[in-house]
């Protein structure tokens, strides 16, 4: 950790970001919270203490709690760079847009403002960012058995083991936390990455882009804690978890769309061919169809399973142009 922290000496201007590593007042800490004023202050304490010329920005997203009164007066007392932001729109992928949209830095460092993720691991996943060994660290929660430990939601268990294998199987990754709050990520990562959802399911979006885009992704085990007393999560098991799964449908959509389209139109033309069994008995057997309304409608599901693929292989072609004009944009940046 000390040498991670040596790395990171203070700076000039944004001119000298542009060239050589990353020092700690290049460095934003990104806080998103929703009535959090039992936690955000001790969480800001703790991430100036690990990074003091860090700044440190709140999102606060929409609070009904002192939590951006407690954060501006933390942020005033320790005379901490950074501040507090007002994000209008529900949601933590909001909030994050938002950060992504007004904080210019070279390392941005993602963490819950819950008290749940230790500040003091912040240079040990900053320094493979600083190094150019990474575009994304991860703070993975579970090769440790922190989380299985601490989390007293069995189904949130299970969702992220669930995520873990469908990403891992979409993309042959070998990820061991897809959902982690915790992550440092490179300016070029952040500056690429359109950010087109709303709430929880932004770390698997985000996990998602970089499996497609190729970036270069991380793993640094931490420990993780169950929230403090009198302080509640905001997730809930069964809406968040089943947005997060869609998330990975829609990206399945966008990014593999001849597996996704493919796989449906196999689906319906294996359909119309059990549906037409009645239909090649009737000419096998008397050389006339007795069964023609199941002939209509196999011949029905046939033309929709051609098209259904006919698009997979379409946006298939679109995908790969995508991809390299994503290269090329990514080739211009700095």
């Amino acid at each position: 950790m000390h040498m991670a922290t040596e790395r990171l000496s203070v700076m000039g201007d944004d001119r000298h970001a542009e060239t050589g590593s990353a020092d700690a007042a290049d460095v934003a800490v990104i806080l998103p919270a929703f009535n959090e004023e039992l936690t955000i202050a001790a969480t800001i304490e703790g991430f100036h203490q690990a990074l003091p010329q860090a700044a440190i920005w709140v999102i606060n997203n929409r609070s009904t709690d002192k939590t951006e009164q407690v954060a501006s007066e933390v942020i005033a007392r320790i005379a901490c760079r950074g501040g507090v932001l007002n994000e209008s729109c529900q949601g933590k992928g909001n909030a994050l847009r938002r950060a992504f949209l007004d904080i210019s830095a070279r390392v941005y460092v993602l963490a819950d403002a819950d008290l749940t993720y230790p500040p003091q691991r912040a240079c040990d996943l900053i320094a493979p960012i600083v190094s150019g060994a990474a575009d994304m660290v991860v703070g993975d929660r579970l090769s440790g058995g922190h989380y299985a430990a601490e989390n007293k939601r069995a189904f949130h268990g299970l969702g992220n083991r669930l995520v873990r294998y469908l990403v891992n199987k979409l993309f042959r990754a070998n990820l061991a936390d897809i959902m982690s709050g915790y992550r440092v990520l490179s300016r070029r990562f952040v500056k690429s990455y359109p950010i087109l959802v709303e709430g929880f399911e932004i770390e698997t979006d985000m996990t998602l882009h970089a499996l497609d885009k190729k970036f270069r992704i991380v793993e640094i085990p931490v420990e993780y804690k169950d929230r403090p007393a009198g302080s509640y999560s905001k997730l809930s098991t069964f809406s968040d978890g089943s947005r997060v799964v869609f998330t990975i449908a829609r990206i399945l959509r966008h990014y593999r769309p001849l597996a996704f389209f493919g796989g449906a139109g196999l689906l319906l033309a294996l359909a119309g061919l059990l549906i037409a069994v009645p239909v090649f008995d009737d000419w096998i057997q008397y050389r006339y169809i007795h069964h023609v309304p199941l002939a209509i409608l196999a011949t029905g599901v046939e033309i929709v399973a051609l098209l259904t693929i006919s698009i997979g292989l379409v946006l298939d072609s679109i995908a790969d142009h995508g991809r390299r004009t994503f290269e090329r944009e990514l080739l211009r940046q700095p």
